[in-house]
């Protein structure tokens, strides 16, 4: 994780160590089952002009981040659950302090090759870029 003089500054230098392999695992395993629903979600989102900087929120317990997009069990048996959102609603809710919007605009990854997942999981809260399968 990577802190700003902001206290609610919260980024990721791109799966940060912070992300010990088990959890980077489990995220990963749902994620393929998710993979093509977030994919075209995310182009869908940049496509009507909602944000240029998607972002879907995991976690196996309801956060109050985003609108509901995939709920647990509901694609072959996921295990958690998917919200869309935007960088804006990350600076709304200080999660993201405003003097780093730009520096977490820099270390966002190419949205058409990766997914901008903020995971949620017991005392883990971080951003994770998770490239989507080759078709």
């Amino acid at each position: 994780m990577i802190n700003h003089s902001n206290e609610n500054t919260l980024l990721d230098d791109a799966n940060s160590y912070d992300v010990n392999k088990e959890l980077m695992g489990a995220i990963s395993s749902d994620f393929v089952k998710v993979a093509d629903q977030l994919k075209e979600a995310s182009y869908q989102i940049r496509k009507r002009g909602f944000s240029e900087h998607p972002v879907f929120v995991a976690s196996r317990r309801d956060v109050p981040v985003g609108q509901l997009l995939i709920g647990v069990n509901e694609v072959a048996e996921n295990q958690w659950n998917y919200k869309a959102s935007f960088i804006d609603e990350f600076i709304q809710r200080a999660l993201i302090g405003p003097e780093s919007v730009d520096l977490w605009k820099e270390n966002y990854k190419n949205p058409d090759e990766y997914c901008c997942l903020f995971v949620v999981h017991g005392d883990f809260a971080g951003f994770v870029y998770i490239p989507y399968p080759e078709d």
